[in-house]
């Protein structure tokens, strides 16, 4: 049985001297001019094709989805419009560019303190549980959200009062130095260049402290005790 490439017509021979292929022997399929499918049973697709020929595309071709990334490709590249950036996008990339490289971590810098201001000055520990602004789900249903007593734990840090504070979140005051580092680190070397050592945490190390605050956010809310400590 000789060899075919598909059923609409045999396979081309190679020629009898290894110079390549001969020519298409007479009813096999052509295609017509401007196609972009190269026929049943071609191994060379047509100029312009979008469909690889059979066996893929040989050494030295280029597929037209890539004639963009190869100036010396014989495929023309199609004019794709760029979209223009809006006012506001511009706005914010002509603000970032104009700016001194500490505006971002000053900016920062002060979104800490504000939320250092706000806890030193509402005093959470004194405040009654639906004093707003106030936890919604501790509002409706009665139980510590994940992140209920951290900012009470955060007034108490401040206060140095770290056994009080690790009462209210016990997770929360183990993670705060991690993210003082990470904030000076970072903040560093944006404003100042500086180059500290860094900080890398292993994806089983940010899992493991997310099933651990999953599991403190479940047994705060237990109704038995020890776990009745736990509830703020």
């Amino acid at each position: 049985m000789s060899d075919v490439t598909s059923v609409d017509g045999p396979a081309p021979q190679p020629h009898p001297q290894g110079g390549g292929v001969d020519a298409p022997p007479e009813g096999f399929p052509v295609p017509p001019a401007g196609s972009l499918v190269p026929p049943a049973g071609s191994l060379v697709p047509p100029a312009g094709s979008l469909v690889p020929p059979v066996g893929g595309w040989p050494a030295g071709q280029v597929p037209p989805h890539q004639a963009s990334q190869h100036p010396a490709s014989p495929y023309p590249v199609p004019p794709y419009p760029v979209a223009e950036p809006d006012r506001l996008t511009r706005f914010v990339v002509r603000l970032y560019d104009r700016s001194p490289r500490w505006a971002v971590p000053l900016a920062a810098l002060g979104c800490v303190a504000a939320g250092i201001g706000y806890a030193l000055l509402s005093d959470p520990t004194r405040s009654a549980p639906d004093a707003a602004p106030t936890c919604l789900l501790k509002l409706t249903t009665g139980l510590d959200c994940p992140g209920c007593g951290g900012t009470r734990a955060l007034w108490y840090v401040l206060h140095a009062d770290l056994p009080a504070a690790a009462r209210h979140h016990f997770l929360f005051v183990f993670a705060l130095p991690f993210l003082a580092y990470f904030f000076v680190a970072w903040a560093g070397r944006q404003a100042f260049g500086w180059k500290l050592p860094e900080l890398r945490l292993s994806s089983k190390a940010l899992g493991g402290f997310l099933v651990a605050w999953l599991a403190f956010s479940v047994l705060r809310n237990l109704p038995w005790a020890p776990f009745t400590s736990l509830y703020v």
